[in-house]
């Protein structure tokens, strides 16, 4: 029975933690990790939440003592590991996995493969397209801003596993996607230079960091999701610097702008 019970909260704090490192809210993460300890019988479970973290404890007069303790750092978000571990939790909350298939399905989530790379690249290219059309660019800008936009996720994937930090990544693609447009403008594609760089980084946009952290605040967590929003606006300010960094450089290259 105590080994049981220690493997429930493994698998709890599995799923809590692949929930964090996916970009799942705060209040998402507790209430997975209180319903796998419930549903295998763990009723002295509590846990202690945040962006970059989780704590973990359980333990009364009847139960054996459990604490653990896990540093998550920020993460990009992935959506379709969320999902699969909320279906997950659901499934054990209904009795269908015993704890050993519980944690084999979880270690499929986790090394869940990213969609294939020539779809990203289509959809960071389409992306960066459709949002310089719908910021006001016209059918020339936004050709430009789709060749930026496979440029700067060509980026992004060739560093995907070079452990930048994120400032010098997003910095650096903001500026290759700015430098990109620059370029195509120079060449002749594009009307609008201002609105082919706009459309460009959008796939750089945290959006969904943002979101989250209102939310997390709605709810509450101000810790988590103070350093979720602390975040979004680093990232916000490195791709604008990337962009003024090009920019920069063009004008005191050649003393005058476009």
């Amino acid at each position: 029975m105590k080994q049981d019970r220690s493997e429930a909260l493994e698998i709890a704090v599995y799923a809590g933690i692949i929930l964090l490192q996916s970009g799942a809210e705060i209040f998402r993460v507790d209430e997975t990790v209180e319903r796998i300890t419930r549903a295998y019988g763990v009723e002295s479970c509590s846990s202690f939440v945040l962006s970059s973290g989780l704590f973990t404890t359980a333990g009364n007069q009847q139960e054996e003592y459990f604490a653990k303790v896990r540093h998550v750092p920020l993460s990009g978000a992935r959506l379709d590991k969320v999902e699969a571990v909320n279906e997950l939790s659901r499934e054990i909350a209904r009795g269908q996995h015993t704890p050993q298939q519980a944690l084999e399905q979880l270690r499929q989530i986790d090394t869940m493969p990213r969609r294939p790379a020539p779809a990203r690249l289509a959809a960071s290219g389409l992306g960066s397209a459709c949002f310089c059309l719908m910021f006001g660019g016209s059918l020339p800008d936004a050709f430009g801003s789709f060749w930026a936009g496979l440029l700067l996720y060509l980026w992004l994937m060739a560093v995907e596993d070079k452990k930048l930090s994120k400032i010098t990544t997003t910095l650096l693609g903001s500026a290759a996607a700015t430098l990109a447009c620059l370029l195509l403008f120079r060449l002749g594609v594009g009307q609008d230079l201002n609105q082919m760089v706009i459309g460009s980084i959008v796939p750089l946009l945290p959006g969904l960091p943002f979101t989250i952290a209102i939310r997390d605040i709605a709810d509450g967590d101000y810790i988590a999701g103070s350093v979720r929003m602390l975040d979004a606006l680093l990232v916000a300010l490195c791709i604008g610097g990337g962009v003024v960094l090009v920019y920069t450089f063009y004008y005191r290259l050649t003393g005058g702008w476009f």
